[in-house]
């Protein structure tokens, strides 16, 4: 198909949805504020679900407005918005003793069963099912089954893949706004 061939409000759709993302992203990374940070993020995943719709990828937009810019993104802002942006706590201080060991043993559990989970899908990455073609989706009421039962067993490397980077992004969202932060003295020259 040649560039001309396109619909006029194709083209503005698509260029909408890529200034919304391409604006986000850059004020996800520019803002000095974290929370900035976050709803920067948002408009982000919002001009990702508007070139979803523009697909006719209506369940994928849902999933991208509810899921990550309602939920993910909200607990990110809760999470920086609980520690505190502008407090200046210590983070080499342990406020409970024992946390550490007791969160080895956590991630310890988590991993086991995340290979147990894995084992018993046979190690499927979906790779094998997306290359050959796959089995196309029922319409009516089997193809939530049949969505459900392709994410825990065809897809779930990649769905715990995704699980295990988002709470690295909420670990991540921790430590730096609780980081301490330097304050230079502009009035001293000693």
């Amino acid at each position: 198909m040649i560039a001309g061939a396109y619909a006029l409000p194709s083209i503005v759709v698509f260029a909408t949805s890529a200034l919304l993302v391409l604006v986000g992203a850059v004020g996800v990374i520019a803002a000095q504020n974290p929370v900035h940070s976050a709803l920067s993020l948002i408009m982000t995943l919002f001009g990702v679900a508007v070139a979803f719709v523009a697909q006719s990828a209506d369940f994928l937009a849902a999933v991208q407005i509810i899921v990550y810019a309602g939920a993910i993104v909200v607990l990110f802002l809760f999470v920086i918005m609980f520690l505190g942006v502008d407090r200046r706590d210590p983070v080499r201080v342990e406020p409970l003793v024992g946390q550490r060991a007791f969160a080895a043993v956590g991630v310890l559990i988590t991993v086991a069963g995340l290979i147990t989970l894995m084992a018993r899908s046979h190690w499927v990455s979906g790779a094998i099912s997306v290359s050959s073609g796959g089995t196309a989706l029922a319409t009516g009421q089997g193809n939530v089954k049949q969505l459900g039962t392709a994410v825990f067993t065809t897809y779930l490397f990649a769905f715990e893949a995704t699980a295990a980077l988002l709470i690295i992004a909420v670990v991540g969202a921790v430590l730096l706004a609780r980081r301490e932060r330097v304050v230079e003295n502009e009035g001293s020259d000693a």
